[in-house]
């Protein structure tokens, strides 16, 4: 696949011209979804709390005041990676706003207390801070360091819109009708081949890149053979229906722990009615088919299937390979699981946004690809996306490869 081709590629590369529709779209999907949330919730928005969430109101101000944080309040904003994140900071058109929206500094718990701004407040900060940004990107020079805060604030916001849809998946909230599709689509069958050999993952060249793609990474891979597309329905589902569930010898200590502790024989997100499978769909549910690819699977999950059927997760070296190299290799439907623990490679600086990558090198997995609800400007064959393996709410599934 050229590179010119690749999703997301334009996010890294593209200039400022470009830079100004992508946070005109951006913006207006997440003003969609916020208006879908304000349809569903009280008027007040309030959600219960969950280690998984984030208030829907703190949620659009966090993106607002991430954006002015990094760009108009940032008088280092033209260094690039290189700013200094100590520099002081100008005023914020809130005054509250650092007490309030700094994720870095305000607890996950605390959030549910805060006396934020009603909707209409909150939307009202959020377009006056991109008033100020797009004035901004008209006089910057079209050069990497210039555009590096714009497009990092392109593509958090992409960020929260994707972890909107997944709150709104783990809530059951109606938004199915504010997005273009609602669950994977399916994808070629069989396997590729892989002649294995040296490859070096890390970011080379000009352009934008996350910090947790900085340094050079060399592997040496072996040969080996990997699904083209995601593991289907069809073929998980054989998983359930010999058992696996219920059968410790396919599941790791940490895996069998979880399962213990969710104890039903399926999938927590799936539910078998008239001898239909069904999958949630915020708030309703779909039947599913057997060439769509399973989704709303823990990491556990994905590793006993593959342990019965004497296959096994791809690391993120392999999966980036096949990725980039492999023809008939698709992605793009669900997050992929990985053999790969989020670790930084040799090399490895943090950037400015130092909370992004180095607080979550705890171990948790990589995930690859991207899921239905991801937005264009992230997915790109590069993006280390990480979670805790027992996380089941994200649009995951996985691929599988055997040597």
């Amino acid at each position: 696949m050229s590179a010119d081709l690749l999703p997301g590629h334009a996010l890294r590369q593209s200039g400022a011209a470009w830079l100004a529709g992508a946070l005109a779209a951006t913006r207006a999907q997440t003003l969609t979804l916020f208006d879908a949330w304000r349809t569903a919730l009280p008027a007040s928005m309030e959600i219960r709390y969950a280690p998984e969430l984030n208030p829907p109101r703190w949620e659009l101000g966090h993106v607002a005041w991430f954006e002015e944080r990094w760009l108009a309040r940032n008088p280092e904003r033209l260094r690039g990676a290189a700013a200094n994140p100590q520099t002081g900071l100008g005023n914020a058109l809130l005054p509250r706003a650092d007490a309030l929206y700094d994720s870095s500094t305000v607890a996950h718990t605390r959030r549910w207390h805060l006396d934020l701004p009603d909707a209409q407040g909150t939307l009202r900060y959020a377009a006056q801070v991109r008033e100020r940004t797009q004035a901004l990107l008209v006089t910057v020079p079209d050069d990497d360091d210039a555009l590096y805060f714009f497009r990092w604030a392109l593509a958090h916001e992409a960020m929260h819109a994707e972890a909107s849809v997944t709150m709104a998946q783990h809530l059951a909230l109606p938004i199915a009708a504010t997005l273009p599709s609602t669950g994977p689509a399916p994808g070629p069958e069989g396997q590729v081949a892989c002649a294995g050999g040296d490859f070096v993952l890390g970011h080379v060249g000009a352009g934008f890149h996350f910090d947790n793609e900085e340094g050079q990474f060399p592997v040496t891979l072996s040969p080996y053979e990997i699904d083209r597309s995601p593991v289907t329905w069809a073929r998980f589902r054989a998983f359930i229906d010999a058992g696996g569930y219920v059968d410790a010898q396919w599941w790791t200590t940490d895996g069998w722990a979880w399962r213990q502790r969710h104890s039903s024989g399926r999938p927590r997100h799936l539910l078998l009615e008239d001898g239909v499978w069904q999958r949630a769909a915020f708030g309703a549910w779909v039947p599913m088919t057997d060439d769509e690819p399973v989704m709303h699977l823990t990491q556990h999950e994905a590793q006993a299937w593959c342990r019965w059927a004497g296959r096994r997760l791809p690391s993120e070296a392999e999966w980036q390979w096949a990725a980039l190299n492999a023809e008939g290799f698709a992605w793009g439907e669900v997050w992929e699981w990985t053999a790969t623990p989020f670790e930084p490679w040799p090399g490895f600086v943090p950037h400015p946004y130092r909370d992004f990558s180095q607080p979550w090198f705890d171990g948790r997995p990589v995930l690859r690809g991207a899921g239905f609800a991801t937005p264009a400007c992230l997915r790109h064959p590069h993006y280390r996306n990480f979670f805790p393996a027992e996380r089941s709410d994200l649009f995951a599934g996985f691929r599988s490869c055997a040597a």
